[in-house]
């Protein structure tokens, strides 16, 4: 009996360390908060594909139909995959790219539609489709196939599980296009008998597109068919400007079938370079954990506290999404196919496009000088680098194109930005200089008429856009002048100094609005400010009233002081559109005129501490947190764009958001999360506290900055980048004298 209790004792005591060893708390990785699936409904247009941070390739499923919600290649209402394309655009109104489509296919793959051009698809369930950052998986039920991909920086990885099948088999389609997109000079070779190589030379929206690539199969082919505008050729290679290759293999049930693709924009030899630098196993498993790892480092340099589980993951959600561009174009060998038309090397930098400025030089810019300084310095040499090759800073640039797509120089305020936060020291500053003066300087874009008249004149073609022009090219030129000033280029100072005015001269005291004008000095006729025309850049007269962030001060005298700017400035978000208002597509997001689902209104919201009314600045940053993002499909309330719908999100929920985004300020809001931390260069951390943050607290009683009482309404990046703390004290009524002050607005006047 004494043996027995001492036995029993023992497993007892067994079972108690077990179980504390197995209920041990394990850190729960803030991969598991991202949803990529977020803005594939809706507005969004973003992909859930795979893909790194910032990296060349995003491996994402194609619909194979055409049309505005399927910009990126995926909507998810649909309910049909025709194959996983390498290359896309996240979140942008652009329907390009959709480079070298693979699909799986097998005995039942004989489904086509005129739709997809007569290829072979399968349909599927969300029940049976999963997505996180760097995977996705997909079941094609028509085929019984499980189709898993991920990525590294320069290559997809493919794993197919197919099923018993004589007739399995992968195509790569080097003909299939969408949208915008098509083809113009297509190659495709067999190496051996698992390696194909190939490019695609096509045109759309970026006009000149050079995509190598080098595939590597994990399982020999029993027979290839290669094919010429849909004829089949009898050769080891074909090239014209529609071609493909089947190869086939028979498989056992459940057997996996590896493809690994390496990437280059400027030759197969650094296509397969690219393939033996990054993809050198067959473990695809491992190759998926890699990914996620990259993407949890990434993720936590910015950690939050909340109890809130949905606004956790919209948090991680536009934090992963405001990664997914620019993206990387250089190759392992450092090689790119550049803006001229030549290829160029990347020396000492990785060389990056997908550069949407108009959208991104608002607030991803600037967020990326905080979370990626080192990044954010390619970033810069990269726009140096197209200067150097076509004489103008890029505007909306691609794969080594410029498009042209949107208005402004918004090169200059991301070179300026990040030259004034110290990350351009070891860069040549008259070059600097010379490549964000270019664009002002040219004739193209309404800019020759505005350097002569100091504003953009009315014309009737289309996208004149010329009140948009006249003010973001100001904002621009305001840009370049701290520049010139630092660099001691007084005539130059003064000399765009006077154009950053120019905003000025489209000011109509009747309307109270920014008037289109014609060349002649007249006001435009039969001026509603309501109205969507071509005079303002996807958005009305409302929208870019605002829009003179380099100085509020100026716009507020010129409005007729305090308060009535004030009042225009409520009257922006209570002013509804009525029902029978024709709202274009880009009008989302809306509350009143405000438009969140479109950047001109993004900084709006904080216009309100330049009043000392910052209350009230509080109170609309929280119902756009709340109402405009969600976790959710359909949870962008307007195009993603590259990264800023999301950067809106990060900056606004930490409590503060850069208005200006040149001057190195962040004018506070209201902070979402109970605290947040920010790993910021040499392992320091600037610590966010909101205490007593719900969400009926929305207000801030007090701040304090390093334990001491913040007498103003900003913040400045160096104390950010030195670390520190930020905290609040947060209440749910209104405090009518916290920031009343004008010595505690944010500065904003030339």
């Amino acid at each position: 009996m004494k043996n027995i209790n001492i036995l029993l004792t023992a497993i007892l005591v067994s079972l108690l360390l077990s179980c504390k060893h197995e209920t041990k708390p394990t850190k729960e990785r803030l991969t598991a908060f991202v949803n990529p699936f977020m803005g594939t409904d809706g507005p969004g247009n973003t992909y859930p594909g795979a893909t790194v941070p910032f990296g060349m390739i995003q491996l994402s499923p194609d619909h194979g139909i055409g049309g505005w919600d399927r910009i990126a290649g995926y909507f998810y209402p649909d309910t049909i995959i025709t194959g996983f394309s390498h290359m896309h655009l996240t979140g942008t109104g652009a329907g390009d790219l959709y480079d070298i489509l693979i699909s799986p296919i097998n005995s039942k793959a004989t489904k086509t539609l005129k739709e997809n051009g007569n290829r072979p698809y399968s349909t599927f369930s969300h029940d049976n489709e999963q997505a996180e950052p760097g995977y996705y998986q997909v079941y094609l039920q028509d085929y019984g196939i499980n189709a898993e991909l991920t990525t590294t920086k320069r290559t997809g990885i493919h794993q197919y599980t197919f099923t018993e099948d004589q007739n399995s088999g992968i195509i790569i389609d080097l003909g299939y296009a969408l949208n915008w997109d098509a083809p113009v000079d297509t190659y495709l070779k067999i190496v051996d008998n698992t390696t194909i190589e190939g490019y695609r030379f096509s045109t759309g929206w970026a006009k000149d597109q050079r995509v190598f690539f080098t595939a590597k199969f994990s399982k020999p082919f029993e027979s290839t068919e290669l094919f010429a505008n849909n004829e089949a050729v009898n050769a080891p290679s074909v090239k014209d400007k529609n071609t493909k290759v089947i190869v086939k293999f028979s498989t056992k049930d459940k057997e996996k079938v590896l493809v690994k693709v390496g990437f280059s924009s400027a030759s197969n030899n650094s296509s397969k370079n690219s393939l033996m630098a990054e993809a050198k196993h067959n473990d695809f498993n491992k190759y998926r954990q890699d990914a996620s790892d990259v993407w949890e480092n990434e993720l936590s340099k910015i950690t939050i506290e909340t109890d809130n589980i949905t606004h956790k993951k919209t948090f991680y959600t536009t934090l992963y999404q405001s990664m997914l561009a620019p993206t990387l174009l250089s190759d392992t060998d450092s090689n790119y196919k550049g803006a001229d038309g030549d290829y160029h090397q990347a020396k000492g930098y990785d060389k990056y496009d997908t550069f949407s400025l108009w959208d991104t030089f608002r607030a991803a810019h600037p967020l990326y000088t905080i979370m990626h300084p080192e990044r954010a310095k390619d970033f810069v040499s990269s726009m140096i680098s197209h200067y150097e090759q076509t004489g103008l800073s890029p505007v909306w640039s691609m794969q080594g194109n410029e498009t042209d797509m949107m208005i402004g120089y918004h090169a200059v305020p991301v070179i300026v930005d990040a030259y004034f936060k110290g990350l351009l020291n070891d860069f040549d500053a008259e070059l600097l200089y010379e490549a964000c003066k270019s664009n002002a300087m040219d004739d193209s874009h309404g800019i020759k008429e505005y350097r002569e008249l100091g504003y953009v004149p009315v014309s009737f073609d289309h996208e004149n856009w010329s009140v948009s022009k006249t003010v973001e090219y100001a904002y621009d030129d305001w840009c370049i002048a701290q520049l010139a000033k630092a660099l001691n280029k007084t005539d130059e100072y003064n000399y765009f100094m006077k154009r950053a005015n120019n905003w000025q001269n489209h000011y109509d005291t009747e309307s109270s609005f920014l008037r289109p004008k014609k060349a002649d000095g007249q006001f435009l006729e039969g001026f509603v400010a309501k109205d969507y025309t071509d005079h303002f850049c996807e958005s009305n007269a409302w929208h870019y009233f605002w829009f003179v962030p380099h100085n509020i001060e100026g716009l507020i005298n010129k409005t007729g002081g305090y308060q009535r700017f004030e009042e225009k400035l409520d009257s922006m978000f209570t002013y509804h559109p009525k029902d029978d208002d024709e709202l274009p597509i880009f009008s989302t997001g809306m509350i009143g005129q405000y438009a969140h689902g479109n950047e001109p209104s993004h900084h709006v919201a904080y216009l309100y501490n330049y009043l000392g009314k910052p209350w009230k600045t509080q109170e609309r940053v929280r119902e756009i947190l709340e109402t405009q993002y969600a976790p959710i499909p359909n949870g962008h309330c307007g195009n993603e764009d590259c990264g800023q719908m999301s950067s809106w999100y990060i900056f606004s929920s930490m409590g503060f958001y850069p208005v200006n985004p040149a001057d190195g300020i962040y004018v506070i809001g209201t902070p979402l999360w109970n605290k947040a931390s920010i790993k910021v260069d040499d392992g320091k951390l600037f610590e966010i506290t909101a205490h007593n943050a719900s969400e009926s607290n929305k207000h801030i009683a007090s701040v304090k900055l390093n334990g001491k009482l913040l007498n103003r309404s900003y913040i400045y990046h160096h104390e950010i980048m030195q670390g520190g703390h930020l905290e609040f004290e947060m209440t749910n009524a209104e405090n009518l004298e916290l920031w009343t002050e004008k010595e505690a607005f944010p500065p904003s006047n030339p």
